[in-house]
């Protein structure tokens, strides 16, 4: 009696296809972050890689949207392949998706400070800036413009304390933040300022962008003015920004510590009390 035999149905040859161009786009996302962290390469070939990475994940979402198609028209196998394809595609996509968001919403500048009359300079991080990198000369009123309309926040931070307490707040901040300090000028009886150069890094690529921290003497304590610049690309997201709005909370944490204050609300009515009405 001749056995039967029961061979499985074929599996879709766009869901293979699909997760083949899903596996690529995230090994190469994965690549690019680690060329770009490693610093072994130029910025533009990993920008490449990872616009490249990007261009695979979408055609892995198109792939794996036509292989619903043909297994539901076909029945074929291969579901769980295009569900994989387009599982990572779409986190490929996300947060590309909202930097996009972030850049039709706020204006294309990759440097802000606070202080766009005078900014604080760059000497120690222009010497070891890279060729091709964004110019060190902060670019002018235009750019402080359209800062002024997206972080009207952004502003000198004024400290009641002594600029030598001020500086060193600073720099417990920027060491806390395991920034790469390059230069720090102190404040000495011969001179005006003092600065604090470093290289920060975003947190998902890796970038470099540099902040420059400079602390003033002022009539009534200190000021502390800065500076942070995306070294590539037109448009920092708001990176720098929200830096410079954290940056100047941590400091004035650290110089100014928080003061107890007196609870001075008035008590809730007692017995026999009544509360008055609010007036109308």
């Amino acid at each position: 009696m001749a056995r039967l035999r029961f061979t499985d149905d074929p599996t879709s040859r766009l869901a293979i296809w699909a997760r083949r161009l899903a596996l690529f786009a995230l090994a190469a996302t994965l690549l690019s972050i680690i060329v770009v962290r490693s610093g072994f390469l130029e910025i533009e070939p990993s920008l490449a890689t990872f616009g490249g990475a990007l261009v695979f994940a979408a055609l892995a979402i198109l792939t794996g949207l036509a292989a619903f198609v043909t297994i539901w028209k076909d029945g074929l196998n291969g579901l769980g392949h295009a569900v994989l394809a387009i599982a990572i595609g779409g986190l490929l996509l996300i947060y590309p998706g909202y930097l996009g968001v972030k850049a039709y919403r706020l204006p294309a500048i990759s440097d802000v400070t606070t202080d766009p009359i005078d900014p604080p300079r760059f000497e120690a991080i222009a010497r070891v800036r890279p060729r091709g990198a964004n110019p060190v000369i902060y670019a002018g009123l235009y750019a402080a413009e359209q800062q002024r309309r997206a972080y009207p926040e952004i502003e000198p931070l004024l400290l009641s304390v002594p600029p030598k307490t001020a500086f060193d707040a600073a720099l417990t901040v920027a060491n806390k933040r395991r920034w790469r300090v390059i230069d720090t000028r102190d404040l000495t009886p011969g001179r005006a300022e003092g600065r604090i150069e470093a290289v920060a890094r975003t947190p998902v690529m890796g970038f470099r962008d540099d902040i420059v921290i400079r602390v003033r003497p002022a009539p009534d304590g200190s000021r502390v003015d800065v500076r942070s610049a995306s070294r590539y690309g037109r448009h920092d997201f708001g990176a720098n920004a929200a830096r410079i709005r954290s940056l100047l909370d941590d400091i004035d944490d650290i110089a100014v510590p928080p003061v107890e204050k007196v609870d001075k609300k008035k008590p809730p009515p007692g017995k026999g009390q009544k509360a008055q009405a609010p007036k109308r």
